[in-house]
Protein backbone atom coordinates (compact mmCIF):
# COMPACT_ATOMS: atom_id res chain seq x y z
CA UNK A 1 0.00 0.00 0.00
CA UNK A 2 1.36 3.29 -1.02
CA UNK A 3 -0.46 5.24 2.06
CA UNK A 4 -3.75 7.17 2.66
CA UNK A 5 -4.24 10.74 1.47
CA UNK A 6 -6.53 13.16 2.49
CA UNK A 7 -7.82 15.55 0.32
CA UNK A 8 -9.93 18.85 1.96
CA UNK A 9 -12.70 20.90 -0.08
CA UNK A 10 -12.19 23.72 2.44
CA UNK A 11 -16.36 23.11 3.26
CA UNK A 12 -17.15 24.71 6.73
CA UNK A 13 -18.01 21.68 8.06
CA UNK A 14 -15.23 19.45 7.52
CA UNK A 15 -13.11 21.33 10.73
CA UNK A 16 -15.83 21.19 12.94
CA UNK A 17 -17.17 17.41 12.16
CA UNK A 18 -13.32 16.18 11.88
CA UNK A 19 -13.87 14.80 8.25
CA UNK A 20 -12.29 15.12 4.82
CA UNK A 21 -13.60 15.50 1.87
CA UNK A 22 -12.17 12.89 0.12
CA UNK A 23 -9.58 9.94 1.13
CA UNK A 24 -7.37 7.92 -1.35
CA UNK A 25 -5.73 4.58 -1.00
CA UNK A 26 -3.83 2.93 -3.58
CA UNK A 27 -6.06 3.43 -6.57
CA UNK A 28 -9.35 3.68 -4.32
CA UNK A 29 -10.99 7.03 -3.71
CA UNK A 30 -13.65 7.41 -1.26
CA UNK A 31 -15.76 10.39 -1.39
CA UNK A 32 -17.63 11.98 1.58
CA UNK A 33 -21.07 13.17 1.75
CA UNK A 34 -21.28 15.98 -0.88
CA UNK A 35 -23.73 18.02 -0.88
CA UNK A 36 -24.97 21.78 -3.00
CA UNK A 37 -22.04 24.03 -1.11
CA UNK A 38 -20.65 26.79 -3.66
CA UNK A 39 -17.14 27.61 -3.19
CA UNK A 40 -17.85 30.17 -0.57
CA UNK A 41 -19.31 27.63 1.42
CA UNK A 42 -23.09 28.43 0.33
CA UNK A 43 -25.86 26.37 -0.74
CA UNK A 44 -26.94 26.73 -4.45
CA UNK A 45 -30.78 25.92 -5.44
CA UNK A 46 -32.53 26.51 -2.32
CA UNK A 47 -36.06 24.17 -2.49
CA UNK A 48 -34.13 23.09 -6.65
CA UNK A 49 -33.51 19.33 -6.20
CA UNK A 50 -32.20 19.09 -9.45
CA UNK A 51 -30.09 22.20 -8.98
CA UNK A 52 -28.74 20.95 -5.83
CA UNK A 53 -28.15 17.40 -7.30
CA UNK A 54 -26.35 18.76 -10.49
CA UNK A 55 -23.59 21.11 -8.11
CA UNK A 56 -22.97 18.39 -5.22
CA UNK A 57 -21.93 16.16 -8.29
CA UNK A 58 -19.87 19.05 -10.07
CA UNK A 59 -18.32 19.12 -6.12
CA UNK A 60 -17.61 15.55 -6.64
CA UNK A 61 -16.03 15.83 -9.92
CA UNK A 62 -13.55 18.46 -8.29
CA UNK A 63 -12.72 15.87 -5.45
CA UNK A 64 -11.99 13.05 -8.18
CA UNK A 65 -10.20 15.91 -10.06
CA UNK A 66 -7.46 16.73 -7.00
CA UNK A 67 -7.49 12.94 -6.72
CA UNK A 68 -5.95 12.55 -10.43
CA UNK A 69 -9.14 10.97 -11.04
CA UNK A 70 -12.81 11.32 -12.74
CA UNK A 71 -16.36 11.28 -12.72
CA UNK A 72 -16.02 8.14 -15.61
CA UNK A 73 -13.74 6.11 -12.11
CA UNK A 74 -16.73 6.68 -10.43
CA UNK A 75 -18.16 2.56 -9.17
CA UNK A 76 -20.52 3.44 -6.71
CA UNK A 77 -22.80 6.20 -5.43
CA UNK A 78 -24.94 7.08 -2.52
CA UNK A 79 -27.47 9.29 -3.10
CA UNK A 80 -29.20 10.41 0.31
CA UNK A 81 -32.62 12.73 -0.20
CA UNK A 82 -35.01 14.46 1.80
CA UNK A 83 -37.83 14.33 -0.57
CA UNK A 84 -38.41 10.76 -2.76
CA UNK A 85 -40.81 12.27 -4.62
CA UNK A 86 -38.25 14.30 -6.61
CA UNK A 87 -36.73 10.92 -7.50
CA UNK A 88 -36.94 12.13 -11.22
CA UNK A 89 -34.93 15.40 -10.71
CA UNK A 90 -32.07 13.23 -8.97
CA UNK A 91 -32.25 10.14 -11.72
CA UNK A 92 -31.92 13.38 -14.46
CA UNK A 93 -28.71 14.66 -12.92
CA UNK A 94 -27.35 11.32 -12.10
CA UNK A 95 -28.12 10.48 -15.81
CA UNK A 96 -26.65 13.22 -17.18
CA UNK A 97 -23.50 13.27 -15.38
CA UNK A 98 -22.71 9.02 -14.93
CA UNK A 99 -25.43 7.91 -18.15
CA UNK A 100 -21.97 6.53 -20.33
CA UNK A 101 -20.25 4.70 -17.18
CA UNK A 102 -22.90 3.94 -15.04
CA UNK A 103 -21.88 3.11 -11.23
CA UNK A 104 -23.34 0.75 -8.68
CA UNK A 105 -25.98 3.24 -6.73
CA UNK A 106 -28.10 3.38 -3.86
CA UNK A 107 -30.98 6.39 -3.28
CA UNK A 108 -32.19 6.62 0.35
CA UNK A 109 -34.85 8.84 1.84
CA UNK A 110 -33.85 10.63 4.87
CA UNK A 111 -35.69 12.98 7.29
CA UNK A 112 -33.07 15.91 7.12
CA UNK A 113 -29.67 17.11 6.15
CA UNK A 114 -27.38 19.02 8.55
CA UNK A 115 -28.54 22.13 7.02
CA UNK A 116 -32.35 22.56 6.17
CA UNK A 117 -31.65 23.98 2.77
CA UNK A 118 -30.24 20.84 1.66
CA UNK A 119 -32.03 18.23 -0.13
CA UNK A 120 -29.90 15.89 -1.58
CA UNK A 121 -26.22 14.69 -0.63
CA UNK A 122 -24.38 12.27 -2.61
CA UNK A 123 -21.08 10.01 -1.43
CA UNK A 124 -18.62 8.72 -4.14
CA UNK A 125 -16.50 5.33 -4.38
CA UNK A 126 -13.99 5.88 -7.41
CA UNK A 127 -11.42 3.22 -8.57
CA UNK A 128 -8.61 3.35 -10.80
CA UNK A 129 -5.68 0.55 -11.78
CA UNK A 130 -2.56 2.68 -9.72
CA UNK A 131 -0.24 0.96 -12.65
CA UNK A 132 -2.05 2.37 -15.35
CA UNK A 133 -2.48 5.88 -13.13
CA UNK A 134 1.12 5.58 -13.01
CA UNK A 135 1.68 4.68 -16.75
CA UNK A 136 -0.41 7.53 -17.59
CA UNK A 137 0.85 10.45 -15.06
CA UNK A 138 4.80 9.09 -16.42
CA UNK A 139 3.51 10.06 -20.03
CA UNK A 140 1.80 13.17 -19.10
CA UNK A 141 5.01 13.96 -17.60
CA UNK A 142 6.97 13.27 -20.68
CA UNK A 143 4.79 15.06 -22.65
CA UNK A 144 5.15 17.90 -20.69
CA UNK A 145 9.00 17.47 -20.30
CA UNK A 146 9.43 16.95 -24.14
CA UNK A 147 6.83 20.04 -25.10
CA UNK A 148 9.41 22.43 -22.26
CA UNK A 149 12.49 21.29 -24.12
CA UNK A 150 10.73 21.66 -27.34
CA UNK A 151 9.60 25.30 -26.03
CA UNK A 152 13.45 25.78 -24.96
CA UNK A 153 14.89 24.77 -28.19
CA UNK A 154 12.55 27.62 -30.10
CA UNK A 155 13.85 30.03 -27.68
CA UNK A 156 17.84 28.69 -28.05
CA UNK A 157 17.46 29.68 -32.01
CA UNK A 158 15.19 33.05 -31.55
CA UNK A 159 18.26 34.31 -29.62
CA UNK A 160 21.01 32.46 -32.21
CA UNK A 161 18.47 34.13 -35.21
CA UNK A 162 18.92 37.80 -33.38
CA UNK A 163 22.81 37.35 -33.04
CA UNK A 164 23.16 36.35 -36.06
CA UNK A 165 21.73 39.33 -37.68
CA UNK A 166 24.04 42.13 -37.96
CA UNK A 167 22.74 45.52 -36.93
CA UNK A 168 23.91 48.35 -38.48
CA UNK A 169 24.07 51.85 -37.34
CA UNK A 170 21.03 53.69 -38.96
CA UNK A 171 22.17 57.39 -40.18
CA UNK A 172 20.18 60.51 -40.22
CA UNK A 173 19.46 61.95 -43.62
Amino acid sequence: MTGIARISSGAPWEPIFGYARAVKADGWLAVSGTTSFDENGLIVGRNQMYVQARQAIANIATALERAGMSLADVVRTRVFVTDMERFAEVARAHLETFGDNPPASTMVEIRRLVNADMMIEIEADAYRDPAKAAVTAKSSVAAKSKAAAKHKDIAVAKRGARKAVKKTPRRRP
